[in-house]
C-alpha cells in the first residue's frame, strides 16, 4: 500500500512539473511589449540620428529662452545650475563646460569680482529675432492646429498645462498661456475649474476642419468642402526597416487591419466599445493626425499618452506605437522615448519642412566646437584697459568621445556626440 502511494505521488511530481514547464515555455515565447526589448531588425537608424540630432538642439533652445528672458540677456552662469534637469546634465558635469562647446551661439565673460557671466552671440541674437518673426507668420496656422485639438477631444476642452506640453512641437510662442491663448476669441477661450485648474475650451466648431490629413492625402479631400465626420476607412501609409525581413509573415493582418472601417477622429466616439478593433484604429487615427500637426511629425510619447482620457484612447497607448510600428517608430533614445510618423521621414530627413525646421537646422549647424583653447575675456577686457589680463584665463575643452556603434551602447544624455560623429558612427553599422 505504501509502495502504491508513493508511486502515485511520483506520477503528481512529474505532471504538475511537465505544467509549470510549458507554462513557462509559453511565457517566454510571448512577444514583449517593451521599447528595449525590440529586435535590431525593427530599429530604423535614421530615426534615431533624427532624436540625437534634436535632442542636442532643444537643450540649446533652453538655454535661449532663458537668456531671453534675461533684461539684458546676460546670466550669471552660476544660476543656469537651475536648469540641470532640464538638460540633462546632471553633476559633477559643469555648466560652463557645456555652454562653452557652442561659442558660435553663447559667449562667456568674468567681471570685476570674478564671477562668470553668460550671453548671447552676434549670430544668436539675430536668430533669435528670425524666430520671433516666424512664430508670428505661423500663429495662423498654429489657432488651426490647435482648435482642431480640441475639436477631436471628447468634452471640446483639454487642459491648459498639457497643451503647453506641445508648445514648441505646434510652433506656439513662448507667451502661449500669457497673450496667445486670448488672440483669438472666435476660435477658443480659457476658462476654470471648480478646482482652479485652466482649461482651454472651444469657442467655434468649424465643419470645414473636420477633415484629417489623411483624407487630404489619400482621396483629395479639401477644406472648401463641408462634411460631416463619420466612418472612414482609409490605409495608412506604412515604412518599414530595411532589413525587417517579416513583413511577409504579418501581411494578412496589416491587409485587414488597413481595410477596417473606423469613426474619424472629430466624430463623436462616445458609442465605441474600449478594446474594440474599431476603436484602437480610431486611436491611430488620432495619433496619425496629431502628429502631423507637429513642425518635425515626432512628439515625446509622454506627451501623446497625456490626452488618452480627453481623447477616447486605450490606456495601454505605447503597445499600439509599438505593434503599428510602420506606421509609427517609438526611438528609445534619452531619457524619454519619442515616436515618429514614418512617411514624414526620408532616411534621417524630414520630407516636408517647414521654416520653422528649417530655422533650427540654422541652429544645429552653429552648435559644437572643435578646438582646443578658448579665451574667455574679463571685465577689464572689455573695457580694454588691462589687455595683459587675457592670458590669464585659457580653457582647455575635453575632448568627446567617439562611439563605435551606437546599438551596443546606451548613449546617456550626459555623455552628448557631435552631430558628426553620430551620423559617422550609425554609417559604419551594417543594415
Amino acid at each position: 500500500m505504501l509502495t502504491q502511494r508513493v508511486s502515485r505521488g511520483t506520477q503528481y511530481e512529474e505532471f504538475f512539473y511537465a505544467i509549470r514547464s510549458r507554462c513557462h515555455q509559453s511565457r517566454l515565447m510571448t512577444t514583449s511589449k517593451r521599447v528595449q526589448d525590440r529586435s535590431k531588425s525593427k530599429r530604423v537608424h535614421d530615426l534615431e540620428i533624427a532624436t540625437e540630432k534634436w535632442k542636442i538642439v532643444s537643450k540649446i533652445l533652453l538655454l535661449f529662452e532663458v537668456l531671453k528672458n534675461e533684461p539684458e540677456q546676460i546670466i550669471p552662469v552660476r544660476s543656469l545650475d537651475q536648469y540641470r534637469r532640464q538638460i540633462n546634465l546632471p553633476k559633477p558635469h559643469k555648466i560652463s563646460d557645456f555652454i562653452r562647446k557652442s561659442p558660435k551661439l553663447f559667449e562667456l565673460y568674468k567681471d570685476q569680482c570674478g564671477l562668470l557671466w553668460c550671453g548671447l552671440t552676434k549670430d544668436a541674437e539675430d536668430l533669435m529675432e528670425e524666430e520671433e518673426r516666424l512664430i508670428q507668420d505661423y500663429s495662423a496656422k498654429a489657432a488651426e492646429h490647435v482648435t482642431r485639438l480640441l475639436m477631436m477631444s471628447v468634452d471640446k476642452q483639454l487642459p491648459l498645462d498639457k497643451i503647453a506640453h506641445f508648445r514648441r512641437d505646434f510652433g506656439l510662442p513662448f507667451n502661449f498661456r500669457t497673450d496667445w491663448v486670448n488672440k483669438y476669441p472666435e476660435l477658443f477661450r480659457v476658462i476654470k475649474s471648480e478646482d482652479e485648474i485652466e482649461y482651454l475650451e472651444l469657442v467655434t466648431y468649424n465643419p470645414a476642419w473636420a477633415v484629417t490629413e489623411l483624407e487630404k492625402t489619400v482621396i483629395g479631400v479639401n477644406e472648401s468642402i463641408n462634411t460631416t465626420p463619420g466612418l472612414l476607412c482609409l490605409s495608412f501609409p506604412m515604412k518599414f526597416p530595411i532589413n525587417y525581413k517579416k513583413v511577409y509573415r504579418y501581411g494578412g493582418k496589416i491587409d485587414h487591419f488597413q481595410k477596417r472601417s473606423y469613426l474619424s477622429p472629430y466624430a463623436d466616439a462616445r458609442g465605441l466599445k474600449a478594446g474594440s478593433l474599431e476603436f484602437d484604429k480610431r486611436a491611430v487615427a488620432i495619433m496619425h493626425e496629431v502628429l502631423s500637426f507637429t513642425l518635425e511629425k515626432r512628439l515625446v510619447t509622454d506627451h501623446l499618452t497625456h490626452f488618452r482620457r480627453e481623447m477616447m484612447m486605450p490606456q495601454k497607448l505605447m503597445r499600439l506605437l509599438l505593434k503599428h510600428f510602420g506606421i509609427f517608430y517609438v526611438s528609445e533614445r534619452g531619457k524619454r522615448f519619442s515616436v515618429f510618423l514614418t512617411e514624414a521621414y526620408e532616411g534621417a530627413e524630414l520630407v516636408e519642412k517647414s521654416p520653422l525646421v528649417v530655422w533650427k537646422e540654422k541652429v544645429e549647424k552653429l552648435i559644437g566646437y572643435r578646438g582646443r583653447k578658448k579665451v574667455i575675456k574679463s571685465y577689464n577686457d572689455l573695457l580694454e584697459t588691462n589687455d595683459s589680463e587675457d592670458e590669464d584665463v585659457h580653457i582647455e575643452l575635453e575632448q568627446e568621445d567617439t562611439m563605435g556603434s551606437l546599438d551596443d551602447a546606451s548613449l546617456t544624455d550626459a555623455d552628448e556626440m557631435e552631430i558628426g560623429e553620430v551620423s559617422n558612427a550609425y554609417k559604419g553599422i551594417e543594415r
